[in-house]
């Protein structure tokens, strides 16, 4: 059976205003992972939707979250896409978090979250220090919802401190970038595909 990624853009952008180079970025990355035989079925703005904030897995009438992490769930493969504000994550990217951690208290009868056996791999971009900063947070909020993260997870870049220029305006990728979107690819395909062969053992109660 063939894998399947998703993209999540959390840019603080609706779909309807202008582009996202973090859309680029989620982008680059389902390319390469496409090229490694993993389906990708399109990229999700979060801004375009109603994620209420809390802790759990639906918030009540008008919560568009149960939709978002039924279809998230649905994939073997989720990129994280973020842009830096402020030097850190979107606001967006810490509500999607938030909701995720309801998956703690949803295990099956050997302990194991909804996510258990599925990859996340991030996207992250913008005009101001923060990428490593942002991968560290959102690495060990993905590890603590069940995520498994593999060896170079993270494709990203920032331009000058107070420029001017988007990743989306760059007359190419440069070269380290593609990189390492290529090695984030080729280690997600391949970690997926081990644990959708053998899934997480769990532990028996």
């Amino acid at each position: 059976m063939a894998l399947k990624a998703i993209g999540l853009n959390c840019s603080l952008k609706g779909s309807g205003k202008e582009p996202s180079s973090t859309d680029k970025m989620i982008a680059l990355i389902a390319s390469e992972l496409a090229g490694r035989g993993v389906e990708c079925t399109g990229t999700v703005r979060v801004a375009d939707l109603n994620v209420k904030p809390g802790v759990t897995s639906d918030e009540g009438e008008g919560d568009d979250w149960p939709d978002l992490r039924r279809r998230i769930l649905a994939h073997d493969i989720l990129i994280f896409g973020t842009p830096v504000w402020l030097g850190q994550m979107s606001s967006l990217a810490k509500r999607v978090l938030e909701r995720m951690d309801a998956f703690l208290s949803e295990t099956d009868e050997r302990g194991r979250m909804p996510s258990y056996s599925k990859v996340a791999v991030l996207a992250v971009v913008g005009n101001e220090d923060g990428a490593h900063g942002i991968s560290a947070h959102v690495y060990q909020g993905l590890n603590d919802t069940g995520w498994t993260i593999p060896a170079g997870a993270v494709s990203y870049w920032v331009g000058e401190a107070m420029g001017k220029t988007d990743f989306q305006d760059l007359p190419q990728v440069p070269e380290k970038v593609s990189q390492a979107a290529a090695m984030a690819a080729s280690n997600a395909a391949h970690l997926a595909r081990l644990l959708k062969d053998e899934a997480y053992p769990g532990v028996s109660n």
